[in-house]
């Protein structure tokens, strides 16, 4: 095992000094090992058995804890491959706009959430989108000036790629009017956004800090997820916030987080300074472009709502290749967020450029990956292939902004946004999927995550619900150099979830949604049946390397 990759052994330290041992019987044990199981047996952080009722009376006088399911489902916990702890839990405790259907009502909010809020340096908030709104423009700075009562407010677009902010706010960061990506009433960008966002978050105290990644952390567990891959960054969250989280995960007493510091590599030091703050790759959020919402994502041709612009390139090919060459001579993950297919077509070329100094295959052992990867062509779908890169997506993305009238086609124009988010072409070319939803730009949702990638809003990109849960599970772990993981066979780690769900149904593995079948000589490991309008399955505990996060504590 690879010094960098973690162990779930390791990760939570606290755990009994003997391995307890727990049977489950009695429901439904999602397990390639065996598609009838019904019961599960763990022992200590491992799972130990997999099988049917029948056989479970054996264990039942030798283990410390018997779970009676009555008909649950147990499933591997779900990873989030792309999530932002400390963002996620100041929008779940703080002033969130995702729910604003106009800007009338998100200036409500802002004027009541300022009040209610008299003893803070500086107002954070988050999730407004005025592409949804009817009045088609974010607030001006007048406006917010007026609803905060003239305080700082930083209030960040859905995608986090820009915000808008309060005179006061500026006025507290010297030389910003000049940085690039400052507009004198526009949302900000760029060089501009990145420095008041570290003037706003340097406010929050630890205390804060810790309560709100508790809080994160926290919501993540109920929903099942047992593991989330936190991408930060000296332009996201800071070191302080980044090692704070993962000091915090350590305690064991909620999910896994598995960190990325998106930081260039240039030499071995740079490499070891990035293992010493924790981080497991120097990926996840490492800009070559920026979002569509923001017109920022780096295209080949221009937006078609915005017809001189092609967004901003925050890095071409070289700076590609030689951060990819430098990571995988340290033995350490590359990645990177690109989004528009200029920025993928730099990324792709810029690690072939790599694969060509240092080798192919070694570059493809290092499983390197891209966030996002929404812009893809034939072309670089081939090369995600041939370059062995994980693309870690989100399906809501195209829940929330794909369609014929939705965002992406407004910024793109009808054709080109069908073109987005093709994972049934990825699965097909053989490229790795992790699934994730770059909360708080999408909400930590796992199976509504499944269920978008099932039912993509372009037919043709949809993939199968085994597909799209493996991607969310085991796909997770393979995409941080883990195969032995994410799948509920003897051997693996106890991170598992129990749900209450509906009838359990196969899908055909060439069907989207005509063909489902309960025929149990399928010998495949049912599934909840995902289709809009059905209820989503409802957890009931969540457990992490044989700790219970969720749910009744083990007795």
């Amino acid at each position: 095992m690879s010094e960098h990759i973690p162990d779930p052994a390791r990760q939570h330290p606290n755990g009994p000094a003997r391995p307890r041992t727990v049977l489950l019987r009695g429901g439904e044990v999602h397990s390639p090992a065996d598609p009838f199981a019904t019961a599960m047996v763990v022992e200590g952080d491992r799972i130990a058995w997999v099988g049917e009722e029948g056989a479970a009376d054996s264990f039942a006088e030798g283990v410390d804890e018997v779970i009676p399911l009555d008909g649950a489902l147990v499933t591997p916990a779900f990873t989030d491959a792309h999530v932002h702890t400390t963002a996620t839990g100041l929008a779940l405790t703080g002033l969130d706009l995702s729910g604003a259907g106009t800007l009338t009502d998100a200036l409500t909010r802002i004027r009541g959430y300022a009040a209610a809020r008299q003893a803070d340096r500086i107002l954070l908030g988050h999730g407004w989108d005025a592409s949804a709104w009817p009045e088609g423009r974010p607030p001006s700075r007048a406006e917010l000036d007026a609803a905060t009562g003239g305080r700082p407010l930083y209030l960040t677009r859905v995608d986090v790629h820009s915000a808008v902010v309060t005179t006061a706010l500026l006025d507290l960061v010297p030389g910003v009017r000049e940085l690039a990506g400052f507009r004198a009433d526009a949302p900000l960008t760029g060089d501009a956004h990145h420095a008041v966002r570290q003037a706003a978050y340097a406010t929050v105290t630890p205390a804060q800090r810790a309560e709100v990644q508790r809080a994160a952390l926290a919501r993540a567990a109920s929903l099942g997820i047992g593991s989330v891959h936190e991408c930060a960054g000296p332009d996201i969250s800071g070191e302080d916030d980044f090692t704070a989280l993962l000091a915090l995960a350590r305690e064991g007493n909620g999910p896994r987080v598995v960190g990325y510091w998106a930081e260039m590599v240039a030499t071995a030091k740079d490499a070891q300074r990035i293992r010493e703050l924790g981080a497991i790759g120097a990926a996840g959020d490492l800009f070559a472009d920026g979002s569509l919402g923001s017109h920022t994502a780096h295209l080949h041709a221009p937006y078609a709502d915005s017809p001189r612009h092609t967004g901003a390139a925050h890095l071409d090919a070289e700076a590609v290749a030689a951060h990819v060459a430098a990571c995988t001579e340290a033995g350490l993950q590359a990645g990177f967020h690109a989004i528009g297919d200029a920025a993928l077509t730099g990324v792709v070329d810029g690690v072939r450029a790599a694969a060509e100094r240092v080798g192919l295959d070694r570059i493809r052992a290092a499983r390197h990956r891209v966030e996002h990867a929404e812009m893809l062509t034939e072309r670089t779908i081939a090369g995600f292939a041939d370059l062995a890169l994980t693309a870690s997506v989100q399906p809501a993305f195209d829940a929330a902004w794909g369609g014929e009238d939705g965002m992406y086609a407004a910024r793109l124009g009808a054709d080109r946004a069908r073109t987005l988010n093709p994972y049934a072409a990825l699965l097909k070319a053989g490229v790795p999927l992790a699934l994730g939803s770059d909360s708080p730009v999408t909400p930590l949702d796992p199976w509504g995550t499944v269920r978008a990638a099932v039912f993509h809003r372009t037919r043709a990109h949809g993939i199968s619900a085994r597909a799209a849960f493996t991607a969310h599970t085991r796909g997770g772990w393979r995409a941080i150099g883990r195969d032995d993981a994410g799948v509920l066979v003897p051997g693996a780690p106890a991170d598992y979830a129990v749900w209450r769900t509906g009838e359990l149904l196969v899908q055909a593995p060439d069907e989207r949604v005509e063909r489902w079948s309960t025929d149990p000589r399928s010998g495949t490991p049912g599934l909840p049946d995902l289709t809009p309008g059905n209820d989503l399955p409802v957890c009931l505990r969540t457990v992490v390397g044989g700790r219970t996060v969720f749910g009744p504590p083990n007795e």
